[in-house]
């Protein structure tokens, strides 16, 4: 009875401990990754701002575009946002001696690093679900969304009663758009041709996608053609009358990138016979990539939290300690994007992929157990000793 109450007045102080750094931990990666998210946000959705101004894309359709790029950027960010958040609170945690006084209590590196384990494991899990389903999902909807807006342009390019000048020459003027998408009181004066200038007006217009590209379908008008070289003018009326312009937009849709497959998908690109070799070696690379780059959110939980557990205390501060765990951290970020290009040549590379997530998780997991920063002072002040005698 006696025992048990023991182990339940150290487990329980370890519990409000733990919960008292995830904590903090957690509400720094989120004030971390929202506001680099919405800087990234900022950066990527000036590539939008043109068609907002200048085509006049509804505000909606400009928001919906730039929230679908956001879970491949929180991908990126999640990594480097847990990594600031641990360092910050740790390091904070030490420069309070609040740390000092749970080291001092008898606590061990581990159970310390436990609320950044935990984090760590959270946000792995959630970043294999981001890769795995939100991020081709999200992919998807953008390219179609994307091919909407490039070949649904009337509303967007042309706007009532303005000219609107098109590349070779063609001129196009609305009078108004209709609810049903066509438009009525529609102008065109084409000078694409050097020697002939054709008009045509007509009391209604609609853009018609079609295999061969877009096409303007016209109802209730007239043609009218000059031709500058012997000035002969024709001029005929019509009930439909339909004309190429491949200029105002409309495009086919893009073959399926390799950010909206499955991991299946891209694991087994092997057996998919339309695929170029280079093709499937991207694929099988992007594969992989989705079931390890997931676990640097615990990587680099651990690397931020290990040096500063396991050194010993300065009351200078720890900026060496803080500086090499940022060194560490660049340089495993940059193995990854360096091994990931070299494997999408020659797939030989792969492991070395899965070894520079796996070695520095398995070194700070060895620090956090047995890795003892008393140990080795004691040695050295033992060497001096003897030195002396």
């Amino acid at each position: 009875m006696f025992e048990s109450e023991k182990i339940i007045a150290i487990i329980a102080p370890m519990k409000i401990l733990n919960t008292y750094i995830f904590k903090q931990i957690f509400v720094g990666f989120l004030l971390i990754a929202f506001s680099l998210l919405a800087m990234l946000w900022l950066t990527q959705s000036l590539k939008f701002v043109e068609m907002v101004t200048r085509q006049g894309l509804p505000v909606y359709l400009f928001a919906e575009m730039t929230s679908l790029l956001m879970p491949r950027i929180f991908n990126v960010l999640s990594p480097i946002a847990v990594f600031v958040a641990v360092l910050f609170v740790y390091n904070r945690l030490i420069a309070d001696r609040e740390l000092i006084v749970m080291q001092s209590a008898g606590i061990t590196p581990l159970q310390n690093a436990k609320a950044a384990l935990i984090i760590g494991v959270v946000m792995s899990l959630f970043n294999i679900y981001v890769m795995d389903y939100g991020i081709p999902q999200a992919e998807r909807a953008f390219r179609d969304l994307e091919w909407r807006v490039k070949n649904n342009i009337t509303q967007m390019i042309f706007r009532e009663g303005e000219f609107t000048p098109l590349k070779n020459g063609i001129t196009i003027f609305i009078d108004k758009h209709e609810n049903d998408g066509s438009v009525s009181g529609i102008f065109v004066s084409d000078e694409s041709k050097p020697n002939i200038k054709v008009t045509l007006t007509a009391e209604k217009g609609r853009l018609v996608q079609t295999k061969n590209g877009p096409r303007i379908l016209f109802i209730n008008g007239v043609r009218q053609e000059i031709d500058k070289t012997n000035y002969k003018f024709n001029t005929l009326a019509f009930s439909r009358y339909s004309a190429e312009f491949n200029n105002v937009g409309g495009s086919q849709k893009k073959d399926e990138s390799v950010r909206e497959k499955s991991i299946t998908e891209l694991l087994n690109s092997a057996n998919d016979p339309t695929l170029s070799p280079q093709d499937v070696r991207k694929n099988i690379v992007e594969g992989h990539r989705r079931l390890i780059y997931p676990f640097y959110n615990l990587v680099f939980a651990l690397i931020a939290c290990c040096g500063l557990l396991t050194c010993t205390f300065n009351r200078r501060g720890h900026a060496k300690i803080v500086a090499i765990e940022v060194f560490f951290m660049i340089l495993i970020s940059g193995a990854d994007l360096a091994l990931t290009n070299l494997a999408s040549k020659t797939l030989y590379i792969l492991p070395l992929l899965y070894a520079n997530c796996v070695i520095p998780l398995v070194i700070c997991i060895y620090m956090l157990l047995f890795y003892n920063p008393f140990y080795f002072h004691h040695r050295e002040r033992i060497e001096v000793t003897k030195n002396e005698i």
